[in-house]
């Protein structure tokens, strides 16, 4: 009873709840404020997106004087119609023209935002001009301008080089590999079943929780094979095949060579290296500007 009493009369006489007592007091005023010199910091802003120069283009004169790169452009546009219309890959061999006509077309071509290296035997050397969908291919004795989506060779020595898929997963799995193993299940059971025509798959490694490990068993069981590739735009992207047929490894990078974003795909080759349908009309009405231009029409 005495413990029922002493408790009404604690609530009586307890001090109502006053909410400004529980506002923090922020100071305002002169000398409350961060000094001017201190500098505020914010997180820097992607910049130095990958451009193109328009290449500047010689007097009609000067092509008129070098007969085999004028003729070299005519078939370089058919070509390009061609590809519009559906057609495949086509290829014009430069090596028979001379020095100057071939200096000419460089010229005229310049560089494009995709590279790539085929380190096989022999190996070859592949830029983008800066009409999509028109490659330079360099090599040994080998000089040619291929005309769509990618050069054919990037498919096929990717393939020659390449295996199927038969990981052995049976033995102890080293310190540290934890869902790496299931990963290269996926990689073998959608590499084998890929046809030419299916949809790429891809794995987004970046939202997979992969330890150090992981990641040195994945680069184990798929070892680079002999096609690389760098596309440039608004950053980098890494495009490498791999020993697995059908398997590639693609990294993302932003402009500040930061990653964010390492992939595998199961396709027979990347889309980020070829040229989209969109790409080859416009570089065909491009082209044919510059015809018109050195044929003064």
């Amino acid at each position: 009873m005495n413990h029922d009493t002493n408790d009404r009369d604690g609530q009586n006489h307890a001090v109502a709840f006053d909410p400004l007592n529980y506002i923090p007091v922020v100071d305002i005023g002169p000398g409350s404020q961060p000094d001017d010199e201190d500098v505020l910091e914010y997180i820097s802003m992607p910049q130095g997106m990958y451009t193109h120069s328009i290449p500047v283009l010689p007097e009609p004169e000067e092509l008129q004087a070098l007969p085999g790169a004028r003729q070299a452009l005519q078939t370089l546009l058919q070509c390009l119609r061609d590809c519009t219309n559906g057609l495949a890959t086509q290829s014009v061999d430069l090596s028979g023209l001379e020095v100057g006509d071939r200096k000419l077309l460089d010229q005229l071509l310049g560089e494009g935002e995709v590279s790539a290296i085929i380190a096989a035997q022999p190996s070859l050397r592949i830029q983008e001009s800066i009409f999509a969908g028109v490659w330079r291919l360099y090599g040994q004795g080998y000089d040619h301008v291929e005309v769509g989506a990618a050069p054919a060779q990037l498919r096929s020595k990717a393939r020659a080089a390449a295996r199927p898929a038969d990981f052995d997963l049976s033995s102890p799995l080293p310190l540290g590999v934890m869902n790496a193993p299931a990963i290269l299940t996926e990689v073998q059971d959608r590499s084998q079943h890929w046809q030419p025509g299916d949809q790429v798959h891809v794995i987004n490694l970046t939202l997979l929780p992969l330890s150090e490990q992981d990641l040195a068993f994945l680069d184990t069981h798929l070892p680079a094979g002999p096609v690389r590739a760098l596309a440039r735009g608004y950053g980098n992207c890494l495009i490498s095949a791999t020993r697995i047929q059908n398997c590639w490894r693609i990294t993302y990078f932003n402009s500040q060579d930061a990653q964010i974003l390492d992939t595998i795909e199961i396709t027979d080759l990347p889309e980020v290296i070829c040229a989209a349908p969109e790409d080859l009309a416009d570089s065909l009405e491009r082209f044919e500007d510059v015809i018109q231009w050195f044929e003064g029409q």
